[in-house]
């Protein structure tokens, strides 16, 4: 089966600096018999064949003359991708985060099925941590959601699945490949130029206008009317990545959205917008009234009053903001963020996402993975970096029976940006992950905590 157009865009994107995966990182508080190795194993045995591609690889056409396809892989090797890592005993949060910047820093492996999985011992006060990364090629939203989302139960018991007798079909000789390549320049000789610019790595122009033509991202803006101001966080990035994390109430948001009419997304994005006007300050950059940082903000947001499960309707959005991070009054950034929201919430710029949610019930990756491909696809030259927001389920979830209590999204890097920003809510609280470059953001710890900080002054303000 042939990667789609979109698929085969996201596939070459990939280089040495920006890996293509998304991730998440799960927390456990383990129980005496808890969320081990070989349960974990058990567990993504039982449930891969619902997400069919985690046993494909790809396998590339000879001199890029095709789009590479999906094959099942022979050799697949189930304790290749489900990992064990462990920290020294008591393992720290920082020590885990680490880890997570080391793990993220590495592209997958192109010869094997494009995702890993690592169950993390060793964390302080009797926990464990599940970390899994998902190439953007490999989920697209529609078809193939993140493994993630079937391995979560909304119970500690997991509901009993038929065996799933698998057998690898035999993937297609070379000179087959490549004879069905040629038909295709023959016949449809605009898509093949396509496919060839980005066997090239000619990626600059072709992936945003194969994303344009898909239509299956999301609705959204494909222009910007300007380039994104100038900020430190467009800088050439490296390999290296550092990774930090926070969590507050989601019932101070919603606290706050009550008081000013707006959305819980109105506030995370103007809690955001305080952060980095911190940041920069604690750097000595300018900050002038006026001053600006673009967003390109692919979100997904439940309707309001829809009920949660899997008939919940979402709508996934993507637009461009400039957050006020010049403004000093707290509740004023929040009036500018929340109008300009609404002024894209009204546009009719949405689509219906609600297919996303099964089984579980656990989408947030999956959301996640798609915005990135909408991120990806976008030029870079438009925002200084990318937000994305996936809500999740309000109650408890399970792996292997131990119940996950906190849930982080690990987005991705684009080229020349040295923050990414994800969002989730998860039981009661809001998670965010930050994706920084090491050289470019060494102090990503400092601006995570400079969120709470955020918070702090526009609760204060709102008091």
């Amino acid at each position: 089966m042939k990667l789609s157009n979109l698929d085969s865009a996201f596939y070459y994107l990939e280089d040495s600096t920006t890996p293509m995966h998304v991730g998440t990182l799960a927390i456990f508080r383990t129980p005496q018999e808890g969320l081990d190795y070989d349960s974990l194993l058990n567990l993504v045995e039982e449930r891969i064949g619902l997400v069919p591609r985690y046993r494909r690889r790809v396998k590339e056409v000879a001199r890029g003359l095709g789009r590479p396809v999906w094959v099942d892989d022979s050799d697949f090797d189930i304790t290749y991708h489900v990992r064990r890592s462990a920290l020294p005993r008591p393992g720290g949060d920082d020590q885990l985060h680490d880890l997570i910047a080391r793990l993220i820093s590495r592209p997958l492996d192109r010869t094997r099925p494009l995702w890993e999985m690592y169950l993390v011992e060793g964390l302080s006060e009797g926990r464990a941590a599940l970390f899994i990364k998902s190439h953007e090629a490999l989920v697209d939203g529609i078809e193939n959601m993140e493994i993630g989302q079937v391995i979560f139960d909304r119970k500690p018991r997991p509901p009993e699945l038929a065996d799933d007798l698998w057998m690898p079909e035999r993937e297609p000789s070379d000179a087959r490949l490549l004879a069905g390549a040629v038909m295709d320049l023959v016949s449809r000789p605009r898509e093949a130029a396509d496919t060839l610019r980005l066997a090239t790595k000619d990626v600059s122009t072709t992936v945003t206008k194969v994303a344009q033509g898909a239509g299956k991202l999301a609705s959204m803006v494909w222009s910007a009317a300007s380039n994104a101001p100038t900020s430190p966080l467009n800088v050439t990035i490296s390999r290296n990545r550092r990774y930090a994390v926070a969590a507050v109430m989601l019932s101070d948001f919603r606290r706050i959205r009550a008081r000013y009419g707006c959305t819980v997304n109105d506030v995370v994005l103007s809690v955001l917008t305080g952060a980095l006007r911190n940041w920069l300050v604690s750097r000595g950059e300018p900050v002038s009234a006026s001053t600006t940082v673009r967003a390109l903000v692919p979100m997904a947001v439940y309707l309001e009053g829809a009920p949660e499960g899997p008939d919940s309707r979402k709508k996934l959005s993507s637009f461009m903001i400039d957050l006020p991070v010049g403004e000093a009054n707290p509740i004023v950034r929040l009036s500018q963020v929340a109008h300009a929201t609404e002024v894209h919430s009204t546009s009719g710029r949405s689509v219906d996402a609600g297919t996303l949610v099964q089984l579980s019930g656990f989408a947030p990756a999956t959301l996640h993975a798609l915005s990135a491909r909408v991120a990806s696809s976008f030029s870079q030259r438009g925002f200084n970096l990318i937000i994305t927001n996936a809500p999740g389920p309000q109650s408890p979830l399970f792996s292997a029976g131990v119940q996950m209590t906190e849930m982080y999204p690990v987005p991705p890097l684009v080229k020349n940006q040295a923050l990414s920003i994800g969002v989730t809510s998860y039981d009661g609280r809001i998670y965010f992950g930050f994706n920084a470059d090491r050289a470019a953001m060494p102090d990503v710890d400092v601006f995570a905590a400079m969120l709470g900080e955020s918070l702090d002054e526009l609760r204060e303000a709102c008091s």
